[in-house]
Protein backbone atom coordinates (compact mmCIF):
# COMPACT_ATOMS: atom_id res chain seq x y z
CA UNK A 1 0.00 0.00 0.00
CA UNK A 2 2.72 2.46 0.78
CA UNK A 3 4.25 2.00 -2.67
CA UNK A 4 1.02 3.12 -4.29
CA UNK A 5 1.22 6.56 -2.55
CA UNK A 6 4.70 7.20 -3.90
CA UNK A 7 3.62 6.71 -7.53
CA UNK A 8 0.77 9.26 -7.80
CA UNK A 9 0.61 11.08 -11.13
CA UNK A 10 1.64 14.75 -11.10
CA UNK A 11 -1.67 15.93 -12.54
CA UNK A 12 -3.49 15.09 -9.33
CA UNK A 13 -1.25 17.27 -7.14
CA UNK A 14 -3.28 20.27 -5.81
CA UNK A 15 -0.16 22.35 -5.24
CA UNK A 16 0.52 22.58 -8.98
CA UNK A 17 -2.55 24.73 -9.54
CA UNK A 18 -1.44 27.09 -6.73
CA UNK A 19 1.99 27.43 -8.33
CA UNK A 20 0.34 28.30 -11.65
CA UNK A 21 -1.78 31.01 -9.96
CA UNK A 22 1.34 32.52 -8.41
CA UNK A 23 2.97 32.65 -11.86
CA UNK A 24 -0.06 34.46 -13.30
CA UNK A 25 -0.04 37.03 -10.48
CA UNK A 26 3.69 37.67 -11.01
CA UNK A 27 3.06 38.41 -14.69
CA UNK A 28 0.21 40.80 -13.81
CA UNK A 29 2.36 42.61 -11.23
CA UNK A 30 5.20 42.97 -13.75
CA UNK A 31 2.82 44.43 -16.34
CA UNK A 32 1.48 46.96 -13.80
CA UNK A 33 4.99 48.01 -12.79
CA UNK A 34 5.97 48.57 -16.42
CA UNK A 35 2.82 50.66 -16.98
CA UNK A 36 3.55 52.84 -13.94
CA UNK A 37 7.20 53.29 -14.95
CA UNK A 38 6.25 54.47 -18.45
CA UNK A 39 3.56 56.96 -17.34
CA UNK A 40 5.22 60.28 -16.42
CA UNK A 41 2.36 61.36 -14.17
CA UNK A 42 2.23 58.15 -12.12
CA UNK A 43 5.95 57.46 -11.82
CA UNK A 44 6.93 58.26 -8.20
CA UNK A 45 10.66 58.20 -9.08
CA UNK A 46 10.38 60.90 -11.76
CA UNK A 47 11.75 64.15 -10.31
CA UNK A 48 11.01 66.23 -13.42
CA UNK A 49 8.04 68.56 -13.81
CA UNK A 50 5.62 67.18 -16.42
CA UNK A 51 2.81 68.81 -18.42
CA UNK A 52 0.34 66.63 -20.36
CA UNK A 53 -2.21 68.20 -22.75
CA UNK A 54 -5.09 66.09 -24.07
CA UNK A 55 -7.26 67.11 -27.05
CA UNK A 56 -5.32 70.35 -27.79
CA UNK A 57 -7.39 73.12 -29.36
CA UNK A 58 -10.73 71.38 -28.80
CA UNK A 59 -13.46 72.33 -26.33
CA UNK A 60 -12.70 69.17 -24.35
CA UNK A 61 -9.03 70.14 -23.92
CA UNK A 62 -7.51 69.23 -20.57
CA UNK A 63 -4.09 70.02 -19.12
CA UNK A 64 -2.42 68.13 -16.26
CA UNK A 65 0.66 69.65 -14.61
CA UNK A 66 2.87 67.69 -12.22
CA UNK A 67 5.25 69.78 -10.11
CA UNK A 68 7.12 67.59 -7.65
CA UNK A 69 4.48 65.39 -6.03
CA UNK A 70 1.57 67.77 -6.69
CA UNK A 71 -0.67 67.16 -9.72
CA UNK A 72 -3.03 69.92 -10.89
CA UNK A 73 -5.72 69.45 -13.53
CA UNK A 74 -7.09 72.28 -15.68
CA UNK A 75 -10.09 71.96 -18.01
CA UNK A 76 -10.94 74.27 -20.89
CA UNK A 77 -14.09 76.30 -20.48
CA UNK A 78 -14.68 76.59 -24.23
CA UNK A 79 -13.73 80.27 -24.66
CA UNK A 80 -10.48 81.10 -26.40
CA UNK A 81 -8.45 84.22 -25.67
CA UNK A 82 -10.72 85.60 -23.01
CA UNK A 83 -9.43 88.00 -20.39
CA UNK A 84 -8.60 91.64 -19.77
CA UNK A 85 -5.46 93.27 -21.05
CA UNK A 86 -3.90 95.31 -23.77
CA UNK A 87 -1.31 94.79 -26.45
CA UNK A 88 2.17 95.46 -25.07
CA UNK A 89 4.26 94.83 -28.17
CA UNK A 90 5.10 92.38 -30.92
CA UNK A 91 7.26 89.25 -30.83
CA UNK A 92 9.13 88.00 -33.88
CA UNK A 93 10.70 84.58 -34.42
CA UNK A 94 14.02 84.85 -36.24
CA UNK A 95 15.32 82.30 -38.79
CA UNK A 96 17.71 80.85 -36.20
CA UNK A 97 14.79 80.13 -33.83
CA UNK A 98 15.41 82.98 -31.38
CA UNK A 99 12.62 85.34 -30.35
CA UNK A 100 12.78 89.13 -30.42
CA UNK A 101 10.25 91.24 -28.50
CA UNK A 102 9.61 94.81 -29.65
CA UNK A 103 7.57 96.89 -27.16
CA UNK A 104 5.08 99.41 -28.51
CA UNK A 105 5.62 103.15 -28.12
CA UNK A 106 4.35 104.33 -24.74
CA UNK A 107 3.97 100.83 -23.30
CA UNK A 108 4.69 100.50 -19.58
CA UNK A 109 7.22 97.73 -20.25
CA UNK A 110 10.74 99.07 -20.48
CA UNK A 111 13.36 97.19 -22.52
CA UNK A 112 15.97 95.16 -20.61
CA UNK A 113 19.53 96.27 -20.54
Amino acid sequence: MSLKLLHEPETEDPLLSVVNLIDIFLVIIAALLITVAQNPLLNPFNKQDVTVITDPGKPSMEMMVKKGEKIERYKANGSIGSGDGEKAGVAYRMKDGSMVYVPEEGSPVSPRR
